[in-house]
């Protein structure tokens, strides 16, 4: 296959050093993966190799530059994710808006392309529901997401809730403060946050009280303001709890409520606020709804095939009624 030349132009010339990296590390990234040769003069990047090649470099080379554009980092660690995600042969997975960045660290990018509908929709509305089986990454991409945001300084502060169902709401037997209470409930967060900002940086700012995880009925009578907040099991919260912590909503305030409707622990016969708030408030301006399948597992391959496998019970049972 012949071999010609791409010219991409940009604005800034010190935008795209930044972007070829210490010794044109970034760009030799790009070359050894899509099997071309790439120059950086000035505010300008040049790209030699077949046409789908070229393609795939320039798509790299763009994402980088407008997540420079935003202030984002664009390290060694960073162009190896945006490759893998590319991936060769085939066009971006991931469109800038989606990938979900952390000074110093490497960013996260959606697998699958409902996580990326999930993302950008955070980013553009002020409550986005996240609902599916479990295994798909609700919760992990709500507390990355929220995670970045304390971390490049755009809010003041991260929380997460979840409703205490397995040991009842007051946990007032359980022993120990608030926080020893409710961290064996809230696991799969402070997972998400040590490895999104790393367990030293996440204990300070628990501490310092950005950070702050609380079971769902505690949050009655505050104003959640210049927050983050995720909303984890809710399909375990009752339908006025789900009322009270929605009506919480303050000024910069962004949610994400995540949950599977099908695993409800409430008492029989007690709907789920989750479900309860899918119905009546998807119509709502600023509110989204994105629901995950089986195809969305990210855990080990078998376990999507449970879920289906769970699912396709689950109608057979209702057609049988």
């Amino acid at each position: 296959m012949s071999k010609a030349t791409d010219t991409l132009e940009f604005d800034d010339a010190g935008l795209v050093r930044d972007m070829a990296g210490a010794g044109h590390a970034n760009l030799a990234l790009i070359e050894d993966a899509f099997d071309v040769y790439l120059e950086a003069p000035g505010a300008s990047v040049t790209i030699n190799g077949d046409g789908p090649s070229r393609a795939r470099a320039a798509e790299i080379v763009r994402e980088l530059y407008a997540r420079l554009q935003r202030g984002w980092p664009a390290g060694p660690g960073d162009v190896r994710a945006l490759i893998k995600a590319v991936g060769k042969g085939k066009v971006a997975a991931a469109a800038v808006e989606a990938v979900i960045p952390f000074p110093r660290r490497r960013p996260i990018v959606p697998k699958t392309p409902r996580q990326e509908k999930f993302i950008k929709s955070m980013r553009t509305n002020t409550i986005v529901f996240g609902v599916g089986p479990a295994g798909t990454g609700k919760t992990f991409l709500a507390t990355a997401y929220g995670a970045s945001l304390l971390a490049r300084g755009e809010i003041s502060r991260f929380i997460a809730c979840r409703p205490a169902v397995e040991a009842g709401e007051n946990l007032g037997f359980l022993p120990g403060d608030l926080n020893e209470k409710v961290d064996p409930y809230m696991q799969p967060i402070w997972d998400a946050l040590y490895m999104t900002l790393g367990r030293e940086e996440t204990e300070r700012r628990k501490l310092s009280g950005e950070i702050e995880v609380a079971p769902l009925a505690f949050m009655r009578g505050r104003t959640l303001s210049d927050a983050f907040v995720v909303i984890d099991e809710a399909q375990n919260a009752t339908i006025a709890q789900m009322k009270m912590v929605l009506t919480r909503l303050g000024e910069r305030a962004t949610y994400a409520v995540t949950g599977d409707p099908s695993q409800s622990d409430l008492p029989r016969g007690t709907q789920s606020g989750l479900a309860h708030a899918l119905g009546i408030l998807q119509n709502i301006k600023n509110i989204d709804a994105i629901t995950f399948e089986a195809s969305d597992v990210v855990r080990h391959p078998l376990v999507g095939r449970i879920v289906e496998a769970y699912e396709k019970d689950a109608k057979s049972a209702l057609l049988n009624l």
